[in-house]
């Protein structure tokens, strides 16, 4: 027996898929406005209210086993949080080609196949953290207070409650320019039901594990400022 490489590992292989996904969605609203419009019509919405988003979305559920209703919903409604920011938002680098007719959407590439994917990607916490830090080229910055108050509501929720509150908070976040891993999100997303406990211990401390970092680095830059420039 040979021993399991990275590219039969099934957890690589699902961020991949999730990545993939989320990397569709992108390209589709970008390029196609009557698309973004069907996919952001299901927003806040039941998977019984979305009909114009079947065509999308159902193709990408796993083919190989049956997906539970939450894992449904997860698909579908970051699907519609994606379609719901603004056009000029979908930047960054052109992704794959839509799949062709008979090949399952999102199947890896050879050449992706080779590289391992980590573990998690940039969690919601983080996101939240980078919101309230003061970046180049960002026109906004969140009140500590209000991403503190965000987060903590998000991860005291219910599956159901963390549906209907998450549209706004991600929306809140793209207006102040932070991007989202969106296949993480997913990723969790589609985890909530049964590890709800860990992905918000997760969120809560990336969020003050950055902050900690960024309130460390701005105290060490005025230190050095103060070095330079000595009040005479």
């Amino acid at each position: 027996m040979t021993p399991q490489t990275a590219t039969d590992d099934p957890t690589a292989a699902r961020r991949r898929r999730l990545a993939a996904y989320t990397r569709w969605i992108e390209q589709i609203c970008r390029d196609d406005p009557g698309a973004r419009t069907a996919l952001r019509s299901g927003l806040r919405r039941s998977l019984d209210d979305v009909p114009r988003m079947h065509r999308f979305v159902a193709p990408w559920l796993p083919q190989d086993r049956r997906a539970s209703e939450s894992e449904q919903r997860a698909y579908y409604a970051v699907a519609a949080m994606i379609a719901a920011q603004p056009r000029s938002t979908y930047t960054g680098p052109e992704p794959g080609p839509e799949s062709p007719p008979g090949v399952e959407p999102g199947a890896d590439s050879p050449g992706a196949q080779q590289a391992p994917a980590p573990r998690y990607g940039t969690s919601l916490g983080l996101a939240f953290a980078l919101a309230v830090t003061t970046s180049p080229g960002r026109e906004r910055e969140m009140r500590e207070s209000t991403a503190e108050s965000r987060l903590n509501l998000l991860t005291r929720q219910s599956t159901t409650g963390l549906h209907r509150h998450l549209p706004a908070a991600v929306g809140y976040l793209r207006e102040v320019g932070v991007p989202i891993d969106w296949a993480q999100l997913l990723a969790d997303l589609i985890a909530w039901p049964v590890h709800s406990g860990q992905i918000s211990r997760r969120w809560l401390q990336d969020y003050y594990r950055q902050r900690s970092q960024t309130l460390r680095e701005q105290a060490d830059h005025a230190d050095q400022n103060e070095a330079d420039n000595p009040t005479p």
